[in-house]
């Protein structure tokens, strides 16, 4: 590899989480940017030296074998690239079945880019609300903190529900071996006591390790272990953003975090265009508040299918409201497409990406939006464009990036990219107006 070798690259398993941790590394002051595929040379000689390389996936709504076939080329690239810890970002709430978005999977593919047989799982991100204490996970919601089996929203997920609470038993049923703990109780003691506690982890003979996180303290210790580690061997750590936080800690740069601690940004220059993909009862909520957009509502079944008549009119009445200077949000109705029999997530997303992709090439836009894990990705991918950098932190979990394209028109753009549950209910609001 003729560029220099970052110390960290990560595969998001889809855009909306590969875009908090790309936040994550730039507000801990390494030079990040996030590429939607295995970056060209050229993209690389374009863009300079990178302390944190990150690659936006939509693994999480894959079957294995396709996962298997996305990863291959990733864990090579990585594995010539040589940075000290390969990371692949999941939720943080771990959701993942056998047949869909598998971690193990993913552990299995990406494993083959480092030294290091035994992957780090870092089971906790309480900036987002999600702890992990003797390896059982929880997660806030509306206030309270639940076990993740029993959490009103990924308890009854419509793909991956959880259904399984302890982090060890979750992986193994996936089919990652033994996986044993690093618990609450060494994470208080400190890096020193971690790393004595991993060193008969992995003499007992486990697959992998579990490190517990119940505080933001925690992964400044797991930081170290992770940094001390990957100074002899080069190793896979899986989790969320934490370990994007845990690594920024021992790697990034103070005076960068203190000026990124309270993140501003200015309100969109023209209309701004909004999909809401998602289902989530929080998407519901920010979706009612958002009372300074037009609102239209998509038929799922129609913009699925092969409705041409439909999707031109669809393109055409959200393209026409964006150069009349209205800010335009266009959301599913699932109800709708219960009653006419439903359609698969999946192809929603897909068609939703066709839909963003046909109406921005018809009206540009500085920023746009997109909400839900999948409909982020499957949009992204559908855009002519090849990467993402930092713009601010709008809220926890929430990033606004620019849009990296050879496409002029494209080139610049600016995107918010959320998952189903996060931001407050004004973040829609706030997409127009800044902070």
């Amino acid at each position: 590899m003729s560029v220099a070798s970052p110390r960290l690259a990560y595969y998001g398993d889809d855009f909306t989480g590969a875009t908090d941790a790309l936040a994550t590394a730039t507000r801990a002051g390494l030079r990040s940017l996030l590429f939607f595929g295995v970056p060209t040379a050229a993209q690389l000689a374009q863009v300079g030296p990178l302390d944190c390389l990150g690659i936006a996936g939509a693994t999480r709504a894959m079957a294995p074998d396709a996962m298997r076939t996305t990863l291959k080329p990733v864990a090579e690239f990585f594995r010539t690239l040589a940075p000290r810890v390969v990371h692949y970002k999941v939720c943080s709430t771990f959701d993942s079945a056998l047949h869909v978005g598998n971690i193990a999977v993913a552990m299995e593919m990406l494993g083959r880019a480092v030294d290091q047989d035994k992957p780090f799982i870092i089971g906790g991100q309480p900036s987002l609300g999600r702890f992990c204490v003797f390896g059982q996970l929880f997660a806030a919601a509306d206030g309270e903190v639940r076990r993740i089996d029993r959490h009103p929203t990924m308890s009854k997920h419509p793909v991956t529900p959880m259904n399984e609470a302890d982090l060890r038993c979750h992986f193994a049923n996936l089919g990652a071996g033994h996986v044993e703990s690093i618990d609450i109780r060494s994470c208080a003691q400190g890096a020193q006591a971690m790393a004595a506690r991993m060193l008969a982890v992995w003499n007992s003979g486990a697959d992998a390790v579990l490190f517990d996180v119940a505080a933001s303290e925690h992964l400044e210790a797991i930081g170290a272990v992770l940094a001390r580690a990957s100074s002899t061997e080069s190793l896979l750590a899986v989790g969320a953003s934490s370990v994007t936080e845990a690594l920024g800690a021992q790697w990034g740069d103070a005076a960068s975090r203190a000026l990124t601690a309270f993140d501003t940004f200015e309100a969109a220059q023209g209309p701004v265009l909004l999909l809401a993909g998602s289902l989530s009862p929080m998407t519901a909520r920010q979706i009612q508040a958002a009372t300074s957009y037009r609102k239209i509502c998509l038929d799922p079944v129609r913009l699925a299918g092969n409705d041409a008549a439909y999707q031109e009119a669809i393109t055409a009445e959200l393209a026409g409201l964006l150069r009349e200077g209205h800010h335009v949000l266009a959301w599913m109705d699932n109800a709708q497409g219960e009653r006419t029999g439903g359609v698969q997530s999946q192809a929603l997303a897909s068609a939703g990406g066709r839909l963003l992709d046909a109406v921005l090439r018809r009206a540009p836009v500085k920023r746009f939006g997109v909400a839900g894990g999948d409909s982020s990705s499957l949009a992204m991918q559908a855009l002519d464009a090849w990467g993402l950098s930092h713009v601010a932190r709008m809220q926890p979990g929430v990033a606004l990036c620019r849009l990296h394209s050879d496409v002029p028109a494209f080139d610049g753009m600016e995107v918010m990219l959320k998952g189903g549950q996060m931001g407050a209910e004004d973040l829609f609001e706030r997409l127009l107006f800044g902070a």
